[in-house]
Formats: structure tokens, sequence, C-alpha cells
């Protein structure tokens, strides 16, 4: 027996036998639950631990307010305002260990407001109709978010369902008996890179900052890594941020697809947390390999990285762009922003003599730069590449300073 106790959220006037299925693997299997009403119109057959009523003047409101919008959107929202309220005061309280939503596309989009309402390492579970859909944009889901696929599961249970419900009743249950949290007690860093074909600072970085009594924590930046750095970085997870490859502005501001969302670069700045910045692999913007070249890109080389992510050389001015797109997200910073400029190039394919280097490129990136990054930015040039040892070091030495000056805490 676990002793573990998941919420179960989900609106119970209309998958009471779904809900209450999933209620009952989690029990069988030695776990306890917790059951949230965010039904609107109708009533469960049985009584929830928190009803309906209870989420909606959570979040200030109630069911009569929601009923006279006289719109399921504006109803919903209501509702998903006090359910990520009540569940993260719940959370606080000690309530739950873990946490699962059910349901569709109205369903799913009270789920991520609730997911983002809880800190990483409680364990999320979104059962939906439409998991893993373009609908569901990479700026709301929260960054430990587990998702599984509500197949066959519209109206009522069936052997179909079933299967998808009992994998994520076991999941959350699973989870919560497994999670090891994060260590609060110890600072974190946050760092953005790709594999360490591209970009390989962290390799000198990492064992340097453990050995100053730091964590470090690298993210993947190819859309859904920057979503999950700028989500802890808006809950002011991290002691300084190393904010090397923001190429996912540069995919967002040229349309990707691959994007981190529109924040991107400016969650550090709003929390007041030390930044310390580059372009690494400013000059690519990627796109989905497998659903092939827009005719907007027609006309650019191309960076097959493999059959999921192709990248597309950009051209002087479309670098330009970026570079303003850097200038416009850290002005609204209210930390301080240390941004570094590697001369001789921002990834290893940009390196003197590889197949992607363009001289008159990276010097239209860089000038840009120059010219519109904001008063409340500091520029450091230096003479070096991005993977050479002189920019990770230069990284280092203001580190260093700030840790000094009492900026950097830890």
């Amino acid at each position: 027996m676990s002793g573990k106790t998941i919420l179960v959220i989900g609106t119970y006037d209309t998958k009471d036998d779904e809900l209450d299925y999933l209620a009952g693997v989690i029990r069988q299997q030695g776990g306890q639950v917790v059951t949230m009403d965010v039904s609107v119109l109708g009533d469960p057959t049985k009584p929830t631990d928190y009803s309906k009523h209870d989420v909606a003047e959570e979040g200030g409101s109630s069911i009569a307010a929601a009923i006279a919008t006289k719109n399921e959107n504006k109803a919903m929202q209501i509702m998903a305002e006090g359910a990520a309220l009540l569940t993260a005061r719940l959370y606080a309280e000690g309530r739950f260990d873990g946490m699962m939503v059910l349901g569709g596309s109205m369903g799913t989009d009270l789920a991520l407001d609730v997911t983002a309402a809880l800190p990483l390492g409680v364990p999320k579970y979104i059962v939906s109709t439409v998991s893993f859909s373009p609908l569901i944009p990479p700026e709301r889901l929260a960054a430990d978010t587990q998702m599984i696929l509500w197949a066959g599961g519209l109206y009522g249970l069936n052997s179909v369902c079933k299967a998808s419900l009992s994998q994520a009743a076991g999941a959350v249950l699973g989870a919560a008996n497994a999670v090891e949290k994060p260590d609060a007690a110890k600072p974190m860093i946050g760092m953005t890179s790709l594999g360490k074909t591209a970009l390989r600072y962290m390799v000198f970085l990492k064992p340097e900052l453990e050995a100053r009594g730091y964590e470090v924590a690298v993210f993947h930046a190819t859309g859904m890594g920057g979503r999950a750095f700028e989500s802890l970085a808006a809950q002011g997870a991290f002691a300084c941020v190393f904010d090397f490859c923001t190429q996912e502005l540069g995919n967002h501001i040229h349309g990707s697809n691959i994007s981190a969302g529109a924040d991107r670069l400016t969650n550090a700045g709003k929390t007041g947390t030390p930044q310390i910045v580059s372009g690494g692999c400013y000059d690519l913007v990627d796109i989905v390999g497998w659903q092939g070249l827009p005719d907007k890109w027609a006309d650019h080389p191309t960076h097959a990285h493999n059959r999921l992510i192709t990248s597309v050389v950009l051209n002087t001015e479309e670098r330009r762009a970026v570079a303003r797109a850097h200038s416009d997200q850290l002005s609204t910073a209210t930390g301080p922003v240390a941004f570094l400029l590697p001369e001789h190039g921002c990834g290893e394919w940009d390196r003197d003599g590889a197949d992607l280097h363009d001289k008159d490129g990276l010097d239209a990136f860089l000038s840009e730069l120059r010219a519109t990054l904001p008063e409340n930015v500091e520029q450091h040039d230096v003479d070096a590449h991005i993977n050479d040892a002189e920019f990770a070091q230069k990284a280092l030495e203001i580190f260093d300073a700030w840790r000094a000056e009492g900026v950097v805490k830890g």
C-alpha cells in the first residue's frame, strides 16, 4: 500500500463512470483519491470531495455566474481559474501527492491551467482526447506534464478507453511513489544548449559551476526544452541563467512550429534573475523535417539534422531581425543582464571554414546587437568562437563577479 493520494479532476456530471473507473484503479493499486468536480450545468451522481461550487468560489465567482455567461468558453474559464487556485492551495496544504485531469478539448484547456499552477516535481497527468495535438500550444505545458491519449473514450466506458485510463491511473500513482523532487536547498543554474555537436560550452561550465556549489540543469533548446526553461524561470527557480542557445526566439519570429512561445528570453528578467546571454545557433531556424520545406525557405540553404528536424540557414536581413528580437525581449528585464558576443561564430557549423560559415551574416547579427541592445544590458565582445574555452571563461568571470557582489545568491 503506497498511501499516496491522487487528486482526480473532471466534469463529474458527464464523465462519472470514467472518473470513477480511474479512482478505482488507483485504489486497487494501493493509492488514495481526492475528487474535484469542474462541471457547470449538471451534478454528479454522488458527491465529490470538492464540488463545482467550491471550485467556482475559489476563483471569486459562482456557478450561477458561469451559467449566466451563456457561453461554454467563458464558463469553463471561470472553472479553470478556480480549479487552478484550489489545486495549488490543496497541494500547499499537503492534501495530495499527484494529480490527473480527464477531459476532451474543454477539459484539456482547463487541465493546462491546473498543471501550470503546480511546481516541478508534482506528478501531473492529463488524459485527453486531444493529447499531443497541435491544438495544445507549447507555452501552456508545465515542464513535467505527462499526457496520454484518451482513445475511444469520447462517450462511455469500453475496453479500448479502459486501456488508456488504467495506464494513466497506474502512471500517476507510480510517479507519486517514485518522484525525486528538486533539491530546493541547493541553488540551481539554468542553462540552454543543443547537442554537444553544435554547442559545447556546458562541458566546461557544468563542472566549474558545480565546484562552486551550484546544481546545473541544461535544457535542450528545441521548443519544449525552452518552454520548460522559461516555465521554471518564471517561478524564480534559478539563481542565475546561462541562456546561450536562444535559437527558439528566431524560430518563433520566423514562424516555425518549433517554438518555445512568444515569451522566450523574458521570464528570467521578469523575476529579476541574473542572466548571462548569448546567441547560440541564432543563424538557424528549425522546421519540422517530415513536413517538407515551406515555400518561404525555398531559396535558403538547409541542414537536415535528422528525420525530425531540418535547419534553415538565415540570410543577413533575417539575422538582423533575430538580433532585434533579442534586444526587445531583454529590454523588459528587471535584473542584471550580460550579453556575450562571440566574434568568431555562434555554432560549430558557423566556425571559420565550416560548411555554414557566413562572416557577413555573423557581422550583421553582431552589429545589429551592438546598435540595439538596451541600456540595461551589458555588452561583452568575446574574441573567440562560442565553443572556445575563452567564451566559457568569460561567462564564468562575469558569474564570479556577480557572486562576489551578491548579485547571484548561493
